[in-house]
């Protein structure tokens, strides 16, 4: 990566750092699912409230590095009308594009390609994997009819 596209994805990660979305509590959560990063000690709380298919509102409360949190800014940022579905296949691309399987990410999900540079670092990946790891284990035990259920997860388990 050329000097210029670093400094703009260090501003994009700062930016969700210091001022992270999804940070206010939803109505009513649908889904609860909490997170950790045992190699670090990043943690996060993830609640969605869905609407019609669709996800109305998402909150997500990381405590961490600056990856950690921009990571779960990013996914609340982008979460807001999908379905779950769009969601968790958005979720896969974050997780092949932070192995290095991919590339190029399309151009729609935004702010997340910001992220490109952790690869670069892979003792940071798991910071930047997080919160999808943790949206996906909500999302699969909320699909498994377990709604009433908080899931824990970490990123020692699940990549």
């Amino acid at each position: 990566m050329n000097d210029q596209l670093d400094d703009m994805y260090r501003d994009i990660i700062l930016d969700h750092y210091r001022s992270p979305r999804g940070k206010k509590p939803v109505d009513t959560a649908d889904i609860s699912s909490e997170g950790m990063n045992p190699s670090c000690g990043d943690e996060i709380d993830m609640q969605v409230e869905l609407g019609d298919g669709l996800v109305k509102d998402i909150h997500v409360n990381c405590r961490g590095c600056a990856i950690s949190v921009a990571s779960g800014s990013m996914l609340a940022e982008i979460s807001k009308g999908k379905s779950l579905d769009e969601l968790i296949a958005i979720a896969e691309v974050v997780k092949k594009m932070l192995k290095g399987e991919i590339e190029e990410i399309p151009e729609e999900l935004g702010d997340i390609d910001a992220l490109q540079g952790v690869k670069q670092f892979p003792v940071r990946i798991k910071c930047a994997l997080l919160s999808w790891v943790t949206f996906l284990e909500g999302v699969k035990n909320y699909k498994n009819k377990d709604k009433s259920e908080k899931t824990s997860t970490s990123t020692e388990e699940k990549e």
